[in-house]
């Protein structure tokens, strides 16, 4: 792990050494860009204070081929760090480990010492630094990202964020109160519709909401407008009055009819309507039950067409019905939220005020210049944090708070802790490192759902050798949604900068404004989330000269299209435009980190358009030739899963992943059918 387990005394010689050449290159050529380099102070250990010297003529990036591809060659890379022990090859199809880890100076330099490299944290875990099968542990066997490739990402600096840094008690709170708020939203559907809340609806909840959300909450919308959610509200009203699940056989279409004609007339006897509506779903509904008694020999065509002719007729005059009461829940759902996020606020400042840290910092003076991006800081300090446990559990690394346990998978949580290296510049002792892995992990549970496979779709990623694809011909370095769970690149764009700050995020993508790079772009599945997307790119893609390129990777859905897919296809940045077949090709599970090998691809469930969002100098550099473009199809054609012989668990296993997402996928679909007045 970055020399991790080698001599301290060796390791820190190199390191050091290696900085200071650094430092004593960015001085070298500071005077001929004329750029005022960053200060070699705690700035070094991030990396950026050469980066920051001559950000677009790339004099610390690799130099572009012709085409604008990126040459990877020995001789462009920078000096590399190795591992101590060299990981065996596995026989797997995903990306294997490599011998040798980037001498990259945004590490964070390893604390002097006489022992082993992280001897602190080891013996805070009760584990001895000598015992070399549990220092093991920070060795990953099967590597699914690639922390070498330098970013080509070029910004603005930035002022520190004055957002609260994340304190285990404060993370507590936050989940046991989420917990209760969708205990809520479950209950508010199933009392006043007579219906269970719609899969993945308050997750998607979630997302829509901090799209407009202005409220200090990283996570719990608290100062949104309208306070009506249109997502909430689209998919409720669409299994109202009851939800339409997948049919296979003749009977459970029969039954499926019968259910939603007494559903209806219930609704409508129950609610407030006007009397030409009560008329014509009241007849609609007994003709329909007059046709069941006297129709034995109808298919199952016949009842889904029957069914279909029914909520024609009827839909519109049950959600009129039902409006006001959906629009209620909706509106609860945000007014209890907003209370949650007062207690977790004060919980927050009253941590603060014990340790005696002020909540209001004074603005630093920021410069107008660019540099390459680095990861998002924190102004306001953070305070000491409690202890947390760990232990393992097979392969699973098990972290514990106050009796709450998460966990993550031994590769990922080496994972983090290559990430936490790279990235932190506050924990040289890395003594919190546990704790924010803690609030890192409890942070993305509660954002989609404890249940098993729930939030998979939300945060799947692309496979491994499509990213590798990227990098090669297009000179992808950054992701734009990602988490460091799920991450290829240690640069990219996050839900939450307060959590994953420490771990290389870079913030929220709508609240970054790259003015050179190229991006690879795989959304979060939500409609209100790709829109704001979409408008934030044009703006980018407006306003800057340097070459700036986003490659989009979203649902294609047609029936009917979403708002985000026909502007880009309508922009005047789109340069191309691929479609993949679905069942024909693959995401990476949003469960990675937790789930097993065999699960760890899944078939897409819908097809896949890829979109190259281009200005004229990224256009240049990056031009989707059809060469390219061939290219980027047959990496396509490679399987990113793991068989297991012929495992007959493993193969139901893979079929019952199939199956879950292509119920999501049919729901996503759905969901999008009906929208607020």
């Amino acid at each position: 792990m970055v020399g991790c387990f080698a001599g301290a005394g060796a390791v820190d010689f190199r390191l050091h050494m290696w900085e200071g050449l650094h430092c004593l290159q960015n001085s070298l050529r500071s005077p001929s860009c004329g750029l005022v380099p960053l200060k070699c102070s705690s700035w070094c250990r991030l990396g950026w204070c050469c980066a920051g010297s001559d950000p677009l003529g790339l004099n610390a990036a690799p130099m572009p081929l012709e085409g604008g591809m990126i040459d990877t060659s020995v001789e462009s890379k920078q000096r590399k760090r190795r591992f101590s022990e060299e990981v065996p090859p596995s026989g797997s199809s995903m990306k294997k480990p490599k011998a040798d880890v980037p001498g990259n100076p945004a590490a964070q330099p390893v604390p002097s010492s006489p022992s082993i490299p992280g001897t602190s944290v080891l013996k805070a875990w009760c584990v001895s630094p000598e015992d070399k099968q549990q220092a093991a542990l920070l060795r990953p066997t099967e590597v699914y990202w690639d922390l070498d490739i330098q970013t080509n990402a070029v910004i603005k600096q930035r002022a520190p964020s004055e957002v609260l840094s994340p304190h285990p008690e404060v993370e507590l709170l936050r989940s046991q109160l989420i917990l209760k708020l969708r205990q809520h939203y479950r209950e508010l559907c199933q009392q006043r519709e007579g219906i269970d809340p719609p899969r993945e609806s308050f997750n998607r909840w979630m997302l829509e909401r901090k799209v407009v959300d202005k409220g200090t909450d990283p996570l719990l919308p608290s100062d949104c407008e309208p306070v009506v959610s249109p997502s909430m509200f689209r998919e409720i009203m669409n299994d109202i009055p009851i939800r339409l699940s997948r049919i296979k056989f003749r009977e459970e279409a029969k039954r499926l009819l019968f259910k939603y004609a007494e559903a209806a007339k219930r609704l409508i006897e129950s609610r407030s309507a006007s009397p030409d509506s009560r008329k014509v779903v009241k007849w609609n509904v007994e003709d329909t039950f007059s046709w069941l008694r006297r129709d034995h020999s109808a298919s199952k065509e016949d009842y889904m067409d029957r069914l279909e002719h029914l909520r024609k007729q009827c839909g519109p005059h049950v959600s009129a019905a039902a409006k006001d009461s959906v629009e209620g829940i909706c509106s609860k759902i945000y007014y209890i939220s907003l209370e949650y996020v007062k207690r977790i606020r004060e919980k927050n400042l009253a941590i603060l005020k014990e340790n005696n840290i002020s909540a209001e910092v004074e603005a630093p003076e920021v410069q107008d210049r660019l540099v390459y991006c680095y990861p998002v800081r924190l102004a306001i300090p953070s305070p000491p944090l409690p202890s947390v446990e760990m232990h393992m559990e097979n392969n699973m690394a098990c972290v514990r708070y106050k009796g709450e346990m998460v966990k993550v998978s031994r590769n990922y949580f080496s994972k983090l802790w290559l990430l936490y290296r790279y990235s932190c510049i506050d924990d040289s002792s890395f003594e919190k490192f546990l704790p924010r892995v803690w609030c890192l992990l409890r942070r993305y549970q509660m954002m989609f759902g404890v249940n098993l496979y729930e939030g998979t779709g939300l945060q799947g990623s692309l496979p491994v050798h499509i990213f590798e694809a990227l990098h090669k011909l297009f000179g992808v370095s950054f992701e734009c949604f990602a988490s460091p769970l799920n991450c290829y690149f240690k640069q990219y764009c996050s839900a939450f900068l307060d959590t994953d700050g420490y771990f290389g995020s870079r913030g929220p993508c709508l609240d970054f404004f790259p003015v050179s790079g190229s991006f690879e772009v795989n959304p979060p599945f939500c409609e209100e989330l790709m829109n704001a997307m979409v408008s934030h790119f044009e703006k980018l893609l407006e306003s800057s000269t340097e070459p700036l390129s986003f490659i989009v990777f979203i649902p294609e859905w047609r029936d009917p299209p979403t708002t985000a897919l026909i502007r880009m296809e309508q922009s005047k940045f789109k340069r191309h435009q691929l479609s993949l077949p679905a069942f024909d090709h693959e995401y990476r599970s949003g469960s990675q980190h937790v789930c097993k090998k065999e699960e760890m691809y899944y078939k897409s469930v819908h097809n896949t358009a890829i979109l190259f969002l281009q200005n004229s100098a990224g256009f240049a550099k990056w031009e989707p030739t059809p060469e390219r473009l061939q290219e980027l199809i047959a990496a396509y054609k490679h399987s990113g899963r793991t068989l297991s012989s012929s495992s007959s668990s493993s193969s139901s296993s893979s079929s019952s992943i199939v199956d879950k997402e292509r119920e999501l996928g049919r729901e996503q679909s759905s969901s999008r059918e009906t929208n607020p007045n």
